[in-house]
């Protein structure tokens, strides 16, 4: 307690705060790696006007709350104000499009990584570049605008992503680490930044627009893990901290995105090593040994924070629709008068999953609140479906429930396992799945028969992991790699537990998931069919 409290009074620990779809997290780290105090805020996205967005006002408050709550949570435990870090690390969920003039106004709302509105542009682009670009990217959301003829492209001074955003105002600096950045515009990995050609042939594409700007002008500059991306300044301190305590002049390093985080959280950023991130959406992310053979629609090339390639599976919905209907059991309860405590309802749901059929008895489910690139669909809508003859029990139900979290993972993951025969020597999970020990953890090493390994640390996610990002900008040696700061100063020994994948729940998830393409025709007709529910 001593050295924690020297640690904070002195301004050696290092914060790293994240932007998730649901939840601003903070997290502060003493000199070990290990976090000493925390802080969040739950937020919620909203459909306007056809796009997923946050505003600005949600993006302040929701930050400046979860500074707020870690500063309360170290008075709380070590008696101290918290004045200053070492180094502070922003990160957020990755994609999106947020445009800005000339004056730093934002041009549209922020759309974010959540929207499938622009298949037109990504499919085009993807041809053009003969290289994948997801309907996620900020580089779609762009050429989308210019082909919808929006006329704020004409005012665009600079793009940037959530991260970009915050780093932007809280220091002046107009950079972005080098995993969020590819998930702005293809990079080139042995450059370390944009891909040049490409570029030439985006401003090729669109010269006949006469637009006062090339896209290598509007876009942030690339940096690598553990370089100095700038200072807090005074005016970012007070936009971070409304008490005026803490101190400016903090060294900030490179604003990264949710992968990338994800990948230091789990010491993932070696080559045949990947995780999956499980929560709102899920991804999974492996560092590969040799280039993909072929495009794949349903496979993202991003980078590790130090620039190594990365083959991503991103799907947009996750675990949404589950936690709806875990909220309704405890609906169901409270009307019988019983107080429920959430970590005990989904301990038991989940736990109960454990006992259905490996093949979820017939049941068939899409969570699908948004559109899922990886499987074609536009829009989403939540649906469960069976026959007269499945067995409906409670177990089914909800094993079927947590397969269907992983349904369009798995059928990207088979691309890059059985495809293109990518070679994995370990998984991490991390995030919400993967809370109630051996259940979330057993149904991924099923679906994509590999063994899966959690770490203690995996609750603490994504923030933690921009902490470690920091942490390594500011401890490092000369010439030290992020991997060996990782696996010797950070993890150690600790490689996780790990779970085989079972014989039979690999055959039973093989099941669910011919069942799940053969009704997916049904899940975009009940898109089409419903489309007034979104007014």
């Amino acid at each position: 307690m001593r050295s924690i409290k020297e640690m904070i009074r002195q301004g050696r620990t290092v914060l790293g705060i994240e932007l998730g779809s649901t939840r601003i997290k903070a997290v502060l780290v003493g000199e070990d790696h290990s976090p000493v105090a925390s802080g969040d805020y739950v937020w919620e996205n909203r459909l306007e006007n056809g796009y997923w967005t946050y505003s600005l006002k949600d993006i302040w408050q929701g930050l400046r709350a979860s500074y707020s709550a870690l500063t309360k949570n170290v008075m709380e435990k070590y008696g101290e104000e918290l004045h200053r870090a070492g180094a502070i690390g922003f990160s957020a969920m990755m994609h999106g499009y947020m445009a800005f003039d000339a004056s730093g106004e934002l041009l549209v709302p922020f759309r974010t990584w959540r929207n499938s509105t622009t298949g037109p542009a990504a499919r085009s682009l993807t041809d053009l570049f003969e290289y994948n670009i997801p309907e996620r990217w900020s580089i779609a959301h762009l050429y989308q605008a210019i082909l919808n003829g929006e006329d704020h492209v004409k005012d665009i001074d600079y793009i940037t992503t959530l991260a970009g955003y915050i780093h932007w105002k809280l220091t002046g600096e107009k950079v972005i680490g080098i995993g969020d950045a590819a998930g702005m515009f293809p990079i080139n990995s042995e450059k370390k930044t944009y891909n040049g050609a490409m570029a030439e042939k985006f401003n090729a594409l669109v010269a006949d627009r006469h637009y006062p700007w090339k896209l290598e002008d509007i876009l942030p500059r690339v940096l690598i893990s553990g370089e100095n991306a700038g200072y807090l300044s005074k005016e970012g301190a007070a936009l971070l901290d409304e008490s005026g305590k803490l101190e400016a002049g903090i060294p900030l390093c490179p604003p990264e995105g949710d992968a990338g985080t994800g990948m230091a959280a789990t010491n993932s950023v070696a080559v045949r090593t990947g995780n999956v991130s499980a929560g709102t959406s899920v991804f999974a992310m492996v560092v590969l040994e040799k280039p993909l053979k072929k495009v794949h629609p349903e496979i993202d090339m991003v980078t590790t924070p130090d620039g190594s390639p990365v083959a991503m599976v991103h799907a947009n919905n996750c675990t949404s629709d589950l936690n709806a209907w875990v909220g309704l059991f405890k609906e169901f309860a409270e009307g019988f008068g019983i107080d429920v405590d959430m970590n005990r309802l989904y301990g038991m749901l989940y736990n109960k999953a454990m006992e259905g059929d490996c093949d979820c008895g017939g049941l068939i489910s899409y969570g699908y609140l948004s559109g899922e690139n990886i499987t074609g669909i536009e829009n989403g809508r939540p649906m469960f479906m069976r026959s007269p003859k499945s067995l409906f029990s409670l177990s089914n139900f909800m094993r079927t429930h947590l397969y269907s979290a992983l349904g369009a993972l798995k059928i990207g993951m088979d691309i890059l396992i059985k495809e293109e025969q990518v070679a994995i020597d370990s998984i991490l999970g991390h995030g919400g799945l993967f809370k109630t020990k051996g259940v979330g953890q057993q149904i991924l090493a099923d679906a994509i028969n590999t063994p899966v390994s959690v770490m203690e640390t995996a609750g603490e996610g994504g923030p933690w992991g921009m902490a470690l990002l920091a942490s390594y900008m500011l401890y490092k040696e000369d010439g030290e790699s992020l991997e060996h700061y990782l696996s010797e100063k950070v993890f150690g020994s600790d490689r996780g537990t790990s779970l085989a994948p079972d014989p039979e729940g690999v055959r039973g998830f093989e099941t669910f998931i011919r069942h799940y393409k053969e009704g997916l025709g049904a899940e975009a007709a009940a898109a089409a069919a419903l489309m007034d529910l979104e007014d």
